[in-house]
């Protein structure tokens, strides 16, 4: 970053791949995984706001609560329970991230199920867990891979906090430039972000065109 530093040095990149590779596979894992967890705690917990609506506001505001919490305050208060440097100090708080986003996403979802869908569900003689399977999650796909799309891009931003905390993925990149007054590995951390980012949500656009093929013949019609 000084004065006459080239603003990326293509040589550097090329010496050091293989360990920027390392640290994109750890960053894609430290940020895929709480999504993925937060889905499966999500869905349940949705379900069961969705139908005990005395439920929804109680685990929402919790949930707001969590969120509102600075990243790096709890990163540091999680070290001595799960370690320095460890993944699961990264992926705890972000797998809450990702439930405050998604719950109220699967609740919405499921709300956006109009009543005379359900009842002709009823009347065709479908049950509860046939009519939920069939009928009202494939019509919340659209609101709940809206909700994991946020919660994707967030978690894959957020995962570069950690290398406060020595386990940031790409976040590690941006400390080495800064240290260093050495602006190529901070660029090529921003732009690893951006792409993991824009390819994330690119594939959950593809995925909620393949889950909703009814929603394309509509567009078509």
């Amino acid at each position: 970053m000084g004065e006459g530093e080239p603003l990326i040095r293509w040589a550097w990149i090329g010496r050091n791949w293989p360990s920027i590779q390392q640290l994109l596979v750890d960053h894609v894992v430290m940020a895929l995984v709480p999504v993925l967890l937060g889905l499966l705690i999500a869905l349940p917990l949705g379900l069961a706001s969705a139908r005990w609506r005395v439920l929804y506001q109680p685990t929402v505001s919790l949930m707001n609560v969590v969120y509102s919490l600075p990243s790096l305050a709890v990163f540091i208060v999680l070290i001595p329970l799960t370690g320095l440097a460890e993944r699961t100090t990264v992926i705890i708080p972000l797998t809450f991230y990702s439930l405050a986003v998604l719950i109220p996403a699967v609740v919405d979802g499921l709300a956006a199920v109009p009543d005379h869908v359900r009842q002709s569900a009823v009347a065709m003689g479908f049950g509860p867990m046939r009519r939920l399977l069939q009928v009202d999650l494939p019509i919340a796909v659209p609101v709940v891979l809206a909700g994991l799309r946020v919660a994707t891009v967030s978690s894959i931003s957020l995962v570069s906090v950690g290398a406060l905390i020595g386990r940031g993925g790409l976040g590690y990149l941006f400390i080495d430039g800064w240290q260093r007054q050495f602006s190529t590995p901070i660029i090529v951390g921003i732009v690893l972000v951006v792409v993991l980012a824009v390819l994330a949500d690119g594939l959950l656009v593809l995925a909620q065109r393949l889950l909703t093929p009814w929603a394309r013949a509509r567009r078509a019609a």
